[in-house]
C-alpha cells in the first residue's frame, strides 16, 4: 500500500487579507529579504498575477523576478503591492533584549 504525497503550496492557505497578513508578518519576522521576496511571490500567485500586474500597473514578468528568490523589491513597489492586496506594513519594537533608543 502507497501512500499518495501532495506537494503543499503555501498560496492555497491565502485567501483572505488576514491570513496575507499573517503570512507577511511571519515572513518580515525572520528577516531575510530573500525570503520576504519570495513571500510576496507567495502572496501574489495567491491573488492572481494577472490581476495584481492590472491593479498596480506593474508587468506580471517585473512581478514575478521582483518576488522571486533573487529578486529585490523597492519599498515603493513592496507598499504598491501590499496595498492592492489589501494589506499594510506596520512596525513595532523588536523582539530582543537589544540596548533601547535613548533621547
Amino acid at each position: 500500500m502507497s501512500e499518495r504525497i501532495h506537494e503543499y503550496d503555501p498560496a492555497d492557505a491565502l485567501t483572505s487579507e488576514e491570513a496575507v497578513a499573517a503570512f507577511l508578518t511571519d515572513a518580515l519576522e525572520i528577516g531575510d529579504a530573500a525570503f520576504v521576496a519570495r513571500a510576496m511571490g507567495v502572496v501574489a500567485r495567491a491573488r492572481g498575477m494577472t490581476e495584481l500586474a492590472r491593479e498596480t500597473g506593474l508587468s506580471r514578468e517585473q512581478l514575478y523576478r521582483t518576488f522571486s528568490g533573487q529578486g529585490n523589491p523597492t519599498l515603493k513597489t513592496m507598499l504598491t503591492v501590499m496595498r492592492a492586496l489589501g494589506v499594510d506594513m506596520a512596525v513595532h519594537p523588536h523582539r530582543t533584549s537589544a540596548p533601547r533608543m535613548s533621547g
